[in-house]
């Protein structure tokens, strides 16, 4: 453990609260032996920490507007939550598709880039945001991940999280004094879009207090919310609620932890770029992450990678960056270890895979390929 830390002389002290593990609601811990039982006291607990809002029952769909484009049929949808403007997403499916078809909640990352939400990984006509191109350059190999998937046969829904795109905060919304300059009156001038990323992301800190302030947690808005995506899916005629998967990059993989952790629908997941430890949190990389991921209290009772573990022996992919800035080499391995303790301890080693890939922080085309097989292999037809 290095000397230097996030908290100073402190790090060690703080490290300790948590201890080396595992804690009394991992799998791993000596008093648990039927996932069976552990499962939903886990799963209670884990609830219990977010305080997650009431966001209501599955939500009333309204299609706002159909095309086809690059063989592809798209949707572009909306609901109304007890609170805030309307969520939009995209549902994305083979133009000539037949039958039943096994879905995919396709969650879109942080990335710094809180204007946009779904558009980060989907494409849906000839022109695009220049502020998107470049997003998807950067992370995505650039192509529109959620395209290339359901080119292969699924249905891929594409929501808004909280604060992003639809779910943003907006200007015009928050008092003068705190706006910075911003001004109210938005567009999608790349210009404009740059220095809204900027007042989101200092405006982030603020937000995250407020909540709080509610007796609430932005991981806990954002699993929320996401749980209603995945009623909306799972409720669609032409998908097969027996085959649907989740997987997402960064912050789309905090969300595919929290989310396929929790609800037993999530038959595959695939968590990108977005696997450590608390420890790596705490001592190197809080300053390198967003406030979506803190959840008081939590980390006394499971360490990060137990919270996916809870789905076990459900199939997991876990995909890593060997030089991914937001977290440290050695903890993502050490990670890595945890997970398989625990689907070695559910009789499933074979349900769960992580992989190591050369480069930066990303999401690209061979990560997809191997994503998208690991897909097929549990959610084709049989």
């Amino acid at each position: 453990m290095s000397s230097h830390s996030m908290l100073g002389a402190y790090g060690s002290w703080a490290a300790a609260l948590a201890g080396e593990g595992p804690n009394y609601l991992s799998f791993r811990h000596t008093h648990w032996t039927d996932p069976s039982a552990w499962r939903p006291a886990a799963r209670r607990r884990f609830r219990e920490r977010l305080a997650m809002p009431d966001t209501g029952g599955p939500p009333e769909v309204r299609i706002e507007r159909q095309h086809e484009y690059d063989g592809l049929c798209v949707e572009t949808l909306s609901w109304q939550l007890p609170y805030g403007p309307r969520t939009a997403a995209v549902l994305l499916k083979p133009a000539d598709a037949q039958g039943p078809l096994p879905g995919v909640l396709a969650l879109h990352d942080h990335g710094g880039h809180k204007f946009h939400g779904w558009q980060k990984i989907t494409r849906t006509q000839e022109q695009q945001n220049p502020v998107n191109t470049e997003h998807q350059a950067r992370a995505y190999g650039g192509v529109p991940w959620a395209n290339r998937l359901a080119q292969r046969g699924y249905a891929v829904l594409v929501p808004d999280a909280f604060a992003f795109g639809s779910r943003r905060i907006r200007i015009a919304d928050v008092p003068p004094h705190i706006r910075d300059g911003m001004d109210a009156a938005e567009s999608d001038d790349p210009d404009y879009i740059a220095a809204y990323n900027r007042w989101a992301s200092n405006h982030e800190s603020i937000l995250a207090k407020s909540l709080f302030s509610a007796g609430t947690t932005w991981a806990g808005v954002w699993l929320a919310e996401d749980l209603r995506a995945l009623d909306v899916l799972c409720a669609r005629a032409d998908v097969d609620p027996r085959r649907v998967g989740i997987g997402g990059l960064s912050g789309g993989g905090l969300r595919t932890v929290y989310l396929a952790g929790l609800d037993d629908r999530v038959r595959c997941a695939v968590c990108v770029g977005m696997m450590t430890t608390w420890r790596d949190y705490l001592l190197d990389k809080s300053h390198s992450h967003t406030w979506m991921i803190y959840v008081p209290h939590l980390p006394t009772e499971m360490d990060y990678p137990d919270i996916l573990g809870m789905r076990t022996p459900l199939p997991t992919l876990v995909q890593n960056n060997n030089e991914d800035p937001l977290f440290t080499l050695p903890e993502m391995e050490r990670a890595d270890e945890i997970l398989r303790e625990v689907y070695e301890k559910a009789d499933a080693p074979d349900n769960y895979r992580c992989a190591f890939y050369p480069g930066d922080h990303k999401f690209d085309l061979e990560m997809q390929s191997d994503a998208f097989d690991w897909f097929d292999r549990w959610l084709a037809a049989s």
